[in-house]
């Protein structure tokens, strides 16, 4: 590809992620591009700031889905555990059929911290943890002793209601 010029740089990016069904790294898109992946990082920022949904998640950028077009129920759980058992939790989210979309903790300093997380399956768990282990970096619930939030969704109610069910059942559910 010739190398692009800002807007129609920007405009490519979102066609291209448009067209993927997976995250898409910064040093993949830049190679395709033909620019480096800090201009990347900008152009995905600037597109951020016009409200196109791009989710920097640890396996690459993903564009959500028009939530009209894919219609979803979703719900925040609070949960509790510790971060060996990250992994059971999400293997029991999405083997229910369950997306986890990201994780929320209540940090006492800096108030709310969400990072998106958008696994959806057993492939994803897997590459979300590599790169947690590859990088050893800590997960967010270790800010506070395991109690954290994440936003979930299914493409029903009772799919949703699996997926919480599985993980009360575990222990990992902070009941209300």
């Amino acid at each position: 590809m010739k190398k692009l010029k800002g807007s129609e740089r920007r405009n490519w990016i979102f066609s291209y992620l448009k067209e993927q069904n997976h995250p898409v790294t910064g040093g993949d898109l830049a190679k395709l591009a033909n620019v480096s992946r800090q201009v990347i990082v900008n152009d995905v920022t600037l597109l951020k700031a016009t409200n196109i949904p791009i989710v920097s998640t640890s396996q690459g950028y993903l564009l959500l889905p028009d939530k009209e077009l894919n219609a979803c129920v979703s719900k925040r759980v609070a949960c509790n555990h510790q971060s060996k058992d990250s992994e059971d939790e999400l293997l029991t989210l999405v083997d229910a059929g369950v997306t986890v979309e990201n994780v929320t903790v209540e940090h006492p300093v800096y108030g709310e911290i969400t990072s998106p997380i958008m696994v959806s399956n057993r492939h994803d768990v897997e590459m979300f943890l590599k790169k947690v282990r590859e990088t050893d970096a800590p997960f967010l619930l270790e800010l506070t002793s395991g109690v954290h939030l994440h936003l979930i969704s299914a493409p029903t109610e009772e799919i949703l209601n699996r997926g919480i069910d599985g993980i009360r059942k575990k222990g990992y559910l902070i009941e209300e």
